[in-house]
């Protein structure tokens, strides 16, 4: 090995330990309909995906949110959705609500909807494997999460299978289990062909206990779901079994420190001095030309890092303030929320601009460097 490229090897190992090139992008649709028009309201779905968007924001996702949709809004959301995919390791859906399960199929209710005959689900509801289509799409390798709190008493799933007469029996009590395709966890509030209860507090059973094991750290998808079964047990006093059925290929975590492998990430100050007690070092044995591109590699990844969480901070005020919209509306409110949302997603595209040109920065020094293969961590 040349001397240069030896001496540079303790700071190579350290760079890609703490600053990664790239950061696991998380999208996630998050939905919640209590206000429905032709049946019964209910008390905790907007509530349950508020406080869940909520959640899976500050564990680093950006957060599509949507409260009591009609039909059309739900197809636009799924339809923004699909678009934040094609760039998102990790895709994540929450619905609470309304659902039902005709001929082994399930379907999610809007606001609006009727359902007065079976041709209705078609018009009217929106197909759960529609969404998963929507997720697993060009996809291969990614991670796909579904959580359907969405099997509580349905009025609307009554109406309709007596419409039906002797067909009836198509329309089944609950959710029908998912086949997924590789890469998919889907997860239901209680087992397969029963029904939920809605809660008596501000949150579901299974709402609750979700939120807060999307919280712990140390904890992987699995680990999760067994606490949340738990704590639904206990909840329901035993009435109520969480559900799920994975194809994934690979543990997921929520919070991303606490994967295996994953180190402690030190703080900025940390790293910084450390970067210029390897810089002194080099500077006295190496090539300063090697030695000026690692530096500058550096400080190049440190920017690039800071973008990126500078960035997941603008996502999560746009989530703010679009949830407080909706939960609170004032009259006339609605341009000056535009406009303010409008300024943040400006800051995001100036931002962007700036990213792509520090990973053309990024790829060339790692050339000049005979990094361009390295691992990023």
């Amino acid at each position: 090995m040349p001397d240069c490229h030896r001496l540079l090897a303790p700071i190579v190992a350290y760079l890609l330990l703490v600053l990664p090139a790239t950061a696991e992008k998380r999208a996630a649709l998050v939905v919640g309909n209590s206000a429905y028009v032709h049946a019964n309201a209910l008390p905790n779905p907007a509530n349950d995906a508020g406080d869940m968007a909520k959640a899976l924001a500050e564990v680093g996702f950006d957060v599509i949110l949507g409260l009591d949709l009609s039909k059309s809004a739900f197809d636009a959301k799924v339809r923004d959705f699909a678009r934040a995919l094609e760039n998102a390791d990790v895709a994540l859906f929450f619905y609470a609500g309304h659902g039902l399960q005709a001929s082994g199929k399930n379907h999610l209710v809007p606001v609006d909807a009727r359902l007065q005959v079976e041709r209705d689900l078609d018009f009217e509801a929106v197909s759960v494997d529609f969404v998963l289509k929507q997720m697993e799409l060009d996809r291969e390798g990614k991670t796909n999460i579904v959580f359907l709190d969405a099997c509580r008493d349905n009025p609307l799933a009554r109406n309709l299978a007596r419409s039906m007469g002797t067909r009836s029996a198509a329309i089944g009590q609950g959710l029908a289990q998912v086949q997924t395709g590789v890469g998919t966890f889907i997860a239901y509030s209680t087992q397969p062909g029963n029904v939920a209860l809605d809660g008596e507090g501000r949150n579901s059973p299974f709402t609750a206990a979700l939120t807060k094991g999307v919280r712990v750290p140390d904890r992987n998808l699995t680990s999760v779901m067994i606490e949340v079964r738990k704590d639904v047990l206990a909840a329901t006093g035993g009435k109520q079994v969480p559900w799920d059925h994975s194809a994934l290929t690979g543990d997921f975590y929520f919070q991303l420190a606490a994967a295996p492998g994953t180190l402690p990430k030190p703080d900025a100050d940390s790293v910084q001095r450390r970067l210029r007690e390897l810089e002194e070092e080099l500077k006295k044995k190496s090539d300063p030309q090697q030695t000026a591109n690692m530096v500058a590699l550096a400080q190049a990844r440190e920017r690039l890092r800071q973008s990126e969480e500078a960035n997941k901070q603008d996502q999560k005020k746009i989530f703010d303030i679009q949830y407080n919209s909706v939960r609170n509306p004032k009259p006339g409110a609605g341009a000056e929320t535009a406009m303010e949302i409008g300024s943040i997603q400006m800051q995001i595209a100036r931002r962007g601009q700036e990213m792509k040109t520090l990973r053309g920065e990024i790829a060339r020094l790692e050339a000049a460097l005979g990094l361009a293969g390295a691992p990023a961590k």
